[in-house]
């Protein structure tokens, strides 16, 4: 069986998160919308989208369409997730989930009162790079796992960038350290719930950050490092785990399709795994279909989408700043 797709705006992120696993998966786009007409007409002519349609509830409305991908900015997520909700359609919405934990908890609440499906698109959770970085802070071989850096940088966005919107919920902290901030969540079950201890960040505008720092601290005693920015030289996107016994380095955890390495060093000597090259994208549209086509369990839900909101708003609070 294959998904109907109808995809909500003609982003730059939809290439790699949804046409090209849907594609090698087999599944359908059936439909795609955006503000400018003649862009959703482009984008569906790329990338072979079967219709256009004129308006965002015209997608969610359409009978031929099983699910929602949403990679709109990110304060329309919520918005529009509702609106599938509402309508009974499944989503895989891109991240962070909403503008902010009041939002997000609404979502939720409406999701499961209707009981349909939404997926927050933390695609680097599917792929195995991130299962055996996880696997190597549980298993003993680095020894008591005493630090973890989650470190990533991009350069800086065109002046227009959504990502540079107060308006649309933009900012370093939204855009990449909700990443972090989940890596972190997800060390707990090896590390116990991590708190945020303090937050740094430089302001590109009023509200928007740039740069944005945070430090945690696990009840296991260790520490961590989220590290993000949005002004840096090149692209560069590294898990690194500490332990008494060694460390462990993915080199490239959102795009473990272009360096699939995790260089591992003990008091053994040092090796370099490589994980495969398959998209992290496509390990999530396989295990977002097979949820929704046959009730396959996720390894997140709505909840985790919720407290990664929780954990964004209470970073940006200790920066000094306000939630989105």
């Amino acid at each position: 069986m294959s998904l109907r797709i109808g995809v909500l705006g003609a982003s730059r992120i939809a290439e790699n998160a949804i046409v090209g696993p849907a594609h090698e998966l087999g599944h359908r786009l059936v439909v795609v919308a955006a503000r400018d007409p003649q862009r959703a007409k482009q984008f569906a002519d790329t990338y072979g989208v079967e219709r256009v349609a004129t308006g965002y509830a015209d997608v969610i409305d359409d009978a031929e369409v099983d699910v929602i991908y949403n990679p709109l900015a990110n304060a329309l997520h919520a918005p529009w997730n509702l609106a599938a909700i509402k309508a009974g359609k499944p989503v895989l919405t891109e991240k962070p989930f909403a503008r902010n934990y009041i939002e997000a908890l609404a979502v939720a609440d409406a999701a499961a009162s209707a009981g349909v499906s939404v997926l927050e698109g933390f695609h680097y959770l599917f792929h195995p790079v991130a299962q055996r970085i996880f696997e190597l802070a549980r298993n003993g071989e680095l020894g008591e796992i005493r630090h973890v850096e989650v470190r990533m940088a991009m350069p800086e966005p065109f002046a227009g960038d959504p990502r540079w919107s107060l308006d649309l919920a933009g900012g370093a902290l939204m855009d990449l350290g909700c990443y972090g901030l989940h890596i972190m969540r997800q060390l707990g079950a090896a590390l116990g719930r991590p708190s945020i201890t303090t937050a740094h960040a430089s302001q590109r505008t009023p509200g928007i950050d740039e740069w944005c720092d945070v430090e945690l601290s696990f009840p296991s005693g260790a520490t961590g490092l989220s590290a993000n920015t949005m002004v840096a030289e090149s692209f560069s996107f590294t898990i690194k785990v500490v332990g008494t016994k060694g460390d462990a380095l993915a080199h490239d955890f959102i795009k473990p399709s272009a360096d699939d390495r995790i260089t591992i060093r003990t008091t053994s000597g040092t090796r370099v795994e490589q994980l495969g090259t398959r998209a992290s994208y496509t390990y999530q549209l396989e295990a977002f279909a097979a949820h929704v086509l046959a009730g396959a369990p996720l390894p997140i839900g709505i909840e985790d989408a919720v407290q990664n909101m929780h954990y964004v708003d209470a970073a940006y609070r200790a920066a000094g700043m306000s939630a989105r």
